[in-house]
């Protein structure tokens, strides 16, 4: 993996970590936080959504999104968890 990968890699993270930060309010992790946020959700979901069957196509704007939805599932298990 060349450098050019690695900071698309930050930077989708960075970014789908922000947007789920946004999205599921109470959460803001700063930088670090977010591109650690946006990675896990892109595992996340690039395990759940092919197990149910859902495609989002390929691009960086697709990767963000993939990312990002897969953040907000995080977070909402994270938020879930601590009212237990």
């Amino acid at each position: 993996m060349g450098i050019e990968s690695i900071l698309v890699f930050l930077i989708v993270g960075a970014i789908a970590g922000w947007l789920a930060g946004l999205i599921v309010s109470g959460f803001g992790f700063g930088l670090v936080g977010n591109i650690v946020v946006g990675i896990v959700g892109a595992f996340i979901a690039g395990y759940l959504f092919p197990a149910i069957g859902i495609s989002l196509g390929s691009g960086i704007i697709a990767a963000i999104i993939h990312s990002t939805i897969g953040a907000v599932i995080l977070l909402v298990l994270i938020k879930v968890i601590k009212r237990a």
